[in-house]
């Protein structure tokens, strides 16, 4: 595909993505999502030459301006869309599949100074919601939702939708997840925890008023 094709493309999940969007000539003039995956692919071409210094310093100089770091080692598919992406932050072995949506403050990482492969492997439609942290050498699966402010550091089955710290499997149906997250309608596990708690609370308070009855 070529340059201009690809940049179309870009800006036109965009457009699928985000209702706020309303021209090419904004979002290719404003969105800073845009702007760090366009000037990643440049820096990611000098780093497969081995010209690291002229990968980083791209790297840095859009980091500046976008407010967002994506290693120049990361291998990034087709449509990948970040949406007010300020904080967002790619490893350098991190790779990611078609299709991707990640949004502000996600973190896609390590878990220390281990070498090789450290970062994870986020699989075609996946999404990670705001504030998340994907962190260590894992796969995200195809179709699969990190919900706003998780922590995962497990690797997350296809179709599966991933909330908490650290991060738990709450929907797994084996059929496709939808991409339209809702964040504040996300399943709390803690949450379901502790009503299942005050049931048998409940469950007990009222036994002991029947075995006090009965005296």
């Amino acid at each position: 595909m070529g340059i201009i094709k690809r940049m179309k493309e870009d800006m036109d999940v965009v457009f699928e993505q985000d209702p706020a969007a309303r021209t090419y000539l904004e979002v290719f003039l404003t969105y800073s999502g845009l702007h760090s995956i366009w000037s990643h692919r440049i820096a990611h071409w000098f780093f497969k030459r081995k010209l690291f210094f002229f990968a980083r310093s791209i790297s840095q100089i859009s980091r500046f301006f976008t407010g967002i770091e994506i290693h120049p080692g990361a291998k990034i598919g087709r449509r990948f869309f970040i949406d007010h992406g300020m904080g967002v932050v790619i490893g350098e072995t991190c790779e990611i599949g078609d299709n991707v949506t990640v949004f502000q403050g996600v973190t896609l990482g390590g878990t220390g100074k281990e070498k090789g492969k450290r970062h994870p492997t986020i699989k075609d439609n996946a999404l990670i919601a705001s504030g998340a942290k994907v962190l260590g050498s894992i796969t995200i699966g195809e179709n699969a939702k990190i919900g706003a402010g998780s922590v995962v550091l497990k690797d997350v089955p296809d179709n599966s939708t991933v909330v908490g710290i650290p991060g738990k499997v709450v929907i797994q149906d084996g059929k496709r997840v939808s991409r339209d997250l809702e964040h504040n309608k996300l399943p709390d596990p803690v949450e379901d925890r502790c009503a299942q708690l005050q049931k048998e609370i409940n469950m007990l308070k009222e036994e002991i008023t029947r075995l006090k009855e009965g005296k």
